[in-house]
């Protein structure tokens, strides 16, 4: 029997999608934009309006409180888990078909707890140091305390992704509903928290999506202590990745961070 799967797409513009009524386009920040004909992220019990805090979390929100399935994952409108299945089309030019499909995700599921994209490794420096040189860190901090007043059992775990230097990145993710409602029951109870306790007033756009960067961080450290079994796949990234751009607006917000700090402390 077909198991039932839905996979979101996170989205905020028009844009090609598969086609496979397993991937369903959300529109993330629907609240007061233009309708662009996906299901929208505002209906329902829904957190719409804080997207631009939250990114793709609003819709991981959504699905939570209004999507019925099985299995639930996420993935972007320009970035989904790579097929690695379907040989005869990886030399393809075609990007869209070499998508996982839903023959491959249920034989995946038959064997794996949760679909993740493969690990990636900071070679240099740790979760923790990464996060203080592109991030505010006071906000990770102030995370660590909210899970130790909460989920004290999970301090062990985030203390060892963040002083790792491997990361499951983008959210992206299949896995059981049943698990899913567990983990958006515990990530949301430490967002909506870190919310009340942090004032993000004067952050940048950039800087502004604290807590879908915070959720990054936290999706690893909960797949750690739950020891899930776990299959890692190769991410597909539909538009060619301007790796050089990346590493330059990363290094740029390093030496903001660093000069907002040192201003401080003066």
């Amino acid at each position: 029997m077909s198991k039932d799967i839905k996979i979101l797409v996170a989205t905020h513009k028009k844009y090609e999608m598969p086609n496979d009524d397993m991937y369903l386009p959300i529109h993330v920040g629907k609240e007061g934009k233009k309708d662009l004909g996906y299901q929208g992220d505002n209906t329902g019990d829904n957190i719409s309006l804080k997207n631009k805090n939250y990114c793709e979390m609003t819709g991981i929100y959504w699905a939570w409180k209004n999507l019925d399935c099985d299995f639930i994952g996420l993935c972007h409108y320009r970035r989904y888990f790579k097929s690695s299945s379907k040989k005869e089309i990886l030399n393809n030019e075609d990007n869209f078909s070499k998508i996982i499909d839903r023959q491959e995700v249920e034989e995946l599921l038959n064997k794996y707890d949760i679909i993740l994209p493969k690990r990636r490794n900071y070679y240099i420096e740790t979760i923790w140091s990464h996060y203080e040189h592109a991030h505010n860190i006071k906000d990770l901090i102030e995370t660590k305390k909210i899970l130790n007043e909460l989920y004290p059992e999970y301090i062990n775990s985030f203390d060892k992704i963040m002083y790792g230097k491997h990361l499951h990145l983008y959210n992206m993710f299949v896995l059981s509903k049943n698990n899913f409602d567990s983990y958006c029951d515990w990530l949301f109870n430490i967002l909506f928290e870190l919310e009340e306790r942090i004032d993000i007033s004067n952050y940048n756009n950039y800087q502004g999506r604290v807590f879908g960067f915070i959720s990054e961080r936290l999706f690893n450290v909960w797949l750690l202590y739950n020891k899930l079994e776990t299959k890692e796949l190769d991410i597909l990234f539909t538009e060619k990745e301007y790796l050089l751009k990346k590493y330059f607006n990363f290094i740029k917000r390093k030496f903001s961070i660093t000069v907002s700090h040192n201003k401080k402390t003066q």
